[in-house]
């Protein structure tokens, strides 16, 4: 284990562990969530894998505290998770963000620290290092005065999870994060990832190429409403689970 991976996670102790035990979560009469259980830890990186519909966004809301769940239990660190807290954080999909909302980059990255700051709170000599540090970190200081809707979509993902550094967040949950972004952006995004995984966060994200599982994610739940298999995305990803997840045999060696 690197170092900079044991400084994030040594005061997680031996519990820097996340795990989802028989959830499931209803809207009204739907299904969206049946028994889905898995077990990672700091410094993965996860793929949520399953067809529209499969509950992928569900899980990541329930795991954030964004959703109520009907059955089941969230640990991290083994403590049980019952509603949001400062070290997950979400990031939705882009569709959903209001580009137009008059905010710059560094604006954004700020409100990363509001968890500590409160809304109007004075920023601390130390909020406003670790809003610089977030910048650095995700190569965003020559945009910080930039506002949101002038980025190009890899660096409108570069700053949700500048905001997400800046809030000192362990967990990182993102919606179908290489969503619209072309090869160039997705790499450096995949390169990023990986980054703050050796640095000693979990990464979990919904994702749909399946071409690109392998290198970018460490391991994968596969769902369709339950879970199919979850483990290292080399084992998982196997043309037998693939069909039952996707009720049949999709392209995998599409290119």
């Amino acid at each position: 284990m690197d170092s900079a991976h044991h400084d994030c996670c040594q005061h997680h102790d031996h519990h820097h562990e996340l795990v989802v035990d028989d959830v499931g979560v209803r809207y009204r009469r739907l299904t969206a969530l049946d028994h889905v259980s898995l077990a990672t830890s700091c410094g993965n990186r996860v793929a949520l894998i399953g067809p529209n519909g499969a509950g992928k966004s569900t899980l990541i809301k329930a795991i954030a505290g964004l959703v109520p769940r009907t059955t089941g239990t969230i640990r991290w660190r083994g403590s049980a998770v019952r509603r949001w807290s400062r070290e997950f954080a979400y990031l939705p999909q882009r569709e959903e963000v209001d580009w137009s909302f008059p905010i710059t980059v560094r604006g954004l990255v700020e409100m990363g620290r509001y968890p500590q700051t409160g809304m109007w709170g004075r920023f601390s000599d130390n909020d406003h290092q670790a809003v610089e540090q977030a910048l650095a970190t995700l190569d965003l200081l020559d945009l910080a005065d930039r506002q949101i809707r002038e980025l190009s979509g890899g660096q409108q993902q570069r700053a949700f999870l500048a905001r997400s550094i800046a809030q000192e967040a362990h967990v990182l949950l993102l919606d179908e994060p290489f969503t619209g972004l072309d090869r160039r952006a997705s790499f450096q995004l995949g390169e990023t990832l990986g980054e703050l995984a050796r640095e000693g966060r979990l990464i979990i994200a919904s994702h749909h190429d399946l071409n690109t599982v392998v290198p970018l994610f460490d391991e994968a739940l596969l769902l369709a409403t339950q879970p199919i298999a979850f483990g290292p995305t080399t084992e998982v990803l196997t043309p037998e689970n693939l069909a039952l997840t996707f009720n049949e045999t999709p392209p995998v060696s599409a290119k």
